[in-house]
């Protein structure tokens, strides 16, 4: 963790210093840059991370009165983990959490069929696609350490319950263009505010999807499962255990929570006719249970206590745009206003899906208002943003489509007992979150040089490895530097040369990002900021840490930084004796330049050679501050 660089601290270093002016007032303004309607996943993670922009105006309001006490996702895949890192609560939020390792599959028993016999077991990663676990987690904890990191940010911003949205309307020539009708919940006044940018992450009845003209499309809802986070004792074996449960009698998707005694279970209700008009949500608890109870025969659950319960039918739908502008206008007009998370996908809850790509979107989304509202990237930033993530949403509906079929069909269905273990096992990737793979743009380049870095495709996250920093001579892992501040980093993988050969190419190249007018650091560092206020510049080389001196390095890889202008030691690594991350991630020994987005994702793989080709990928993606 980097700190001290403002001042001597003694408290919770995560606490940063206050922006000039803050906290702003408590009150909802009257003007604002961005509003964002939903304090779920989506939008709390947009806020978060909006937080640290001080100078952008952000507010978030949700119509509940207070904080969510019992969340309904629980699913917390090993990509948002990684996210989680870059907000600096991942290593808590495992510590209370459940570690998924491990998913059995029953079936029945063919010598009995009225039993249910365990017939495989998978490894949740297998082929250790992630250095973070799969976690079970409440929803409303992941809310709170977002809510914690928006605390303590430099803006010290804080969520405003109690507002309902109502509407909205957009004057594209108004400093302000978007204005937005709210009432209080407690009080009935109704009132106007406005905001250069709206986000709606207001769920599946989004109020501002309604207002911008988008719809849900796709499959109605033809299944219904009841739903039950429970306390209760029982003789099945697997109890601790995920489990996907096929029988005579239907189907379970079980899933432990954390604490040692919670768990949740999908329970099958059966196909729902056409003419039901919801009539299956009614159904009570008590059946609920008594069904589970008849699918898991010989085994049996004593229900103590309901935490939570539902019925939901299960639909998968998906908007056609993410925001406010028409096919045909993104070259006329800037979006305003934008969705995130359910009110753009929704599907079934089996897959564990909703919350991880909901956070994703805002992620997605919260770096790019940042950059354009603090001024350094144009608008044009914005169109990316549905772009990116409307496709990776329709992905999600097709896998999720296949899941839900596959948990609710009959085990018959199947010549082959295993299928459905076997399906788990080889799609693993995509739920884990890890086939996101974002096509070229203004921030996405071409595959020219990828055989520079075969282990970085371009367009999907930058995954970590280890490596050993040389100031310290600590083995740590490289992407958990990485820290959501809204920064570019820029990886510099050495060539073969010592790093104090006046011949080596990182040498040069450094040079000339240190010294060229046209150099991204020179064009777009602001004046009077920190050396790495919009680059986060590491070089790692292919010698172990024991072979060079840390000095051995250039200039460039030592910014100074805070009012003491002192120097950043921790940006220099050597590579380690077990694990060499050129070997691992397919690294040229000639060297390779990769750049990540703010939001972990690989954007260009570039020659070590060639350090103009920074500058111009960069050109059009950021506006000079001098």
């Amino acid at each position: 963790m980097h700190f001290h660089h403002h001042g001597y601290v003694s408290e919770d270093p995560r606490y940063l210093p206050a922006a000039e002016g803050m906290p702003r007032p408590a009150e909802l303004p009257e003007e604002m840059d961005v509003l964002i309607v939903g304090a779920g996943p989506a939008g709390m993670i947009t806020a978060a991370q909006l937080s640290m922009f001080p100078e952008v105006h952000t507010r978030i309001i949700d119509r509940r009165p207070h904080r969510l006490e019992i969340g309904q996702a629980d699913g917390i895949q090993a990509r948002s983990v990684e996210t989680f890192q870059a907000f600096g609560f991942a290593n808590e939020i495992i510590d209370e959490a459940y570690w998924l390792t491990e998913m059995c599959f029953w079936n029945p028993d063919p010598e009995n069929p009225e039993n249910i016999i365990r017939t495989s077991r998978a490894v949740d990663d297998e082929i250790g696609v992630s250095e973070f676990p799969h976690l079970i987690v409440n929803q409303a904890r992941v809310l709170d350490y977002f809510n914690r990191f928006m605390a303590q940010s430099p803006s010290r911003m804080q969520p405003n319950f109690g507002w309902e949205f109502l509407g909205l309307e957009v004057e594209d020539e108004a400093e302000y263009p978007v204005s937005v009708e709210l009432k209080n919940v407690e009080t009935g006044e109704e009132r106007t505010v406005r905001a250069k940018y709206v986000l709606g992450a207001d769920g599946a009845r989004s109020r501002v999807r309604r207002a911008i003209g988008c719809s849900l499309k796709g499959d109605q809802a033809n299944q219904a499962w009841g739903v039950m986070d429970v306390l209760a004792n029982s003789d099945f074996p697997d109890i601790r255990t995920k489990c996907a449960i096929h029988s005579t009698k239907g189907s379970i998707l079980h899933i432990p929570r954390e604490g040692g005694h919670l768990f949740r279970m999908y329970v099958d209700l059966g196909v729902v006719g056409p003419d039901d008009n919801h009539k299956i949500r009614e159904t009570p608890i008590e059946e609920i249970i008594a069904k589970a109870n008849a699918i898991i025969h010989p085994y049996h659950v004593d229900v103590k206590n309901v935490a939570w319960s539902s019925v939901y039918e299960v639909g998968h739908r998906v908007t056609n745009r993410f925001d406010n502008l028409e096919d045909g206008e993104e070259s006329g007009r800037t979006p305003r206003v934008f969705i995130a998370g359910d009110a753009c996908h929704t599907h079934s809850a089996k897959a564990g899906q909703g919350m991880n790509v909901s956070m994703q979107d805002g992620f997605n989304l919260g770096w790019k208002l940042g950059h354009v509202l603090s001024g350094r990237a144009p608008e044009e930033l914005l169109h990316t943003y549905s772009a990116e993530r409307q496709e990776i949403a329709q992905n999600l509906i097709d896998f999720d489509k296949e899941w839900s079929s596959l948990m609710a069909s009959n085990p018959e269905e199947h010549e082959d007992p295993s299928y459905v273990a076997d399906w788990y096992t080889r799609t693993a990737e995509f739920p884990a979150g890890f086939m996101t793979q974002y096509h070229p743009s203004m921030i996405t380049g071409g595959t020219e040089h990828q055989e520079l870095a075969t282990g970085y495709p371009i367009g999907k996250r930058f995954r970590s490895e280890k490596v050993a920093r040389k100031s310290d001579t600590n083995f740590i892992h490289l992407g958990h530097n990485a820290t959501a501040d809204g920064r570019w980093r820029i990886y510099v993988f050495a060539d073969a040369a010592a790093p104090a050969a006046e011949d080596s190419a990182v040498r040069r190249w450094a040079e000339w990002m240190s010294t060229s007018p046209e150099s991204p650091v020179a064009l777009y560092t602001p004046e009077g900021g920190d050396e790495d206020a919009t680059f986060d510049i590491k070089v790692i080389y292919q010698q172990k840490h024991p072979e060079f001196e840390l000095f051995d390095a250039p200039k460039l890889f030592f910014p100074t930084v805070g009012p003491f202008g002192l120097e950043h030691l921790e940006k220099v690594f050597g590579t380690t004796p077990e694990d060499d991350i050129f070997e691992l991630r397919g690294i040229s020994r000639e060297g390779a330049v990769v750049i990540v987005r703010p939001d972990q994702y690989v954007s260009a793989v570039l020659p070590l050679s060639e350090p103009e080709a920074v500058g111009e990928f960069f050109q059009g993606v950021l506006r000079p501050v001098k």
